[in-house]
């Protein structure tokens, strides 16, 4: 077969909700088989989880991603391909940091191999290919989709364990530059709207100051011509 998985662990896997890209979606009802794969052909690794005939999960692992732990046992990474953002609850800690050396081993195996194909002038990749979901089913073997004894023989976590997907605060926002752009754009319109009233302010503080010292003036006038009188 073409690809063959080279690490393999269970997981409950999530996609951010892709209309707030904050919550979390659950996307399995259970701990599930996520496998790291290479595919010699084209030298790329990916990261590929199956729930029954269905692939909840098929990302190519590029030099630019960045796995997240978010808590103790959940981590995330983003994938712009695939325009969203997946994560992983894990049964245990240990579970979780495994995982995240594999991501950063193959990441860099990712950067490696890059590289090379760039220095051959190899052309050979097939985008499509890469980003097409139905085309994993093929090469997974039943064995490859559940795992090794070990791995099946792992705990999954239980339904009252089951990890909860991580307050909004914890989920990156998967936001593009344009976004990111307008945002910059209107704190800069309200900053300067708030210069403008803060001006104004200072201003008619200004005037005001100057009507008091004019009125203080007018009285200290008044004052004295009515000593005079009482004097004389």
């Amino acid at each position: 077969f073409r690809e063959q998985p080279i690490f393999s662990t269970r997981a409950h896997v999530f996609q951010i909700d892709p209309n707030t890209k904050k919550n979390w979606v659950p996307t399995s009802k259970h701990a599930v088989t996520v496998s790291y794969f290479y595919d010699s052909t084209r030298n790329v690794y990916r990261i590929i989880s199956l729930d029954g005939s269905k692939a909840i999960i098929n990302s190519t692992i590029t030099p630019n991603m960045t796995f997240t732990k978010t808590s103790q046992k959940f981590g995330q990474w983003a994938d712009s391909r695939a325009n969203t953002v997946y994560g992983l609850g894990f049964s245990s800690e240990h579970h979780l940091s495994k995982f995240a050396e594999k991501f950063q081993e193959f990441k860099e195996a990712a950067r490696i191999a890059k590289e090379k194909s760039h220095e051959k002038m190899e052309l050979t990749s097939t985008p499509s290919q890469e980003s097409a979901g139905g085309d994993i089913q093929s090469p997974l073997t039943p064995e490859s989709i559940n795992g090794t004894d070990d791995e099946r023989a792992m705990p999954e976590v239980t339904q009252n364990s089951e990890p909860r997907a991580e307050p909004t605060q914890n989920a990156l926002p998967f936001t593009h530059s344009s976004t990111i752009s307008k945002h910059w754009e209107a704190e800069l319109a309200a900053l300067k709207g708030n210069n403008a009233k803060l001006t104004a302010a200072l201003l008619e503080s200004t005037a005001n100051v100057k009507q008091w010292k004019q009125q203080l003036a007018a009285y200290q006038e008044e004052a004295e011509r009515l000593h005079k009188r009482v004097s004389q």
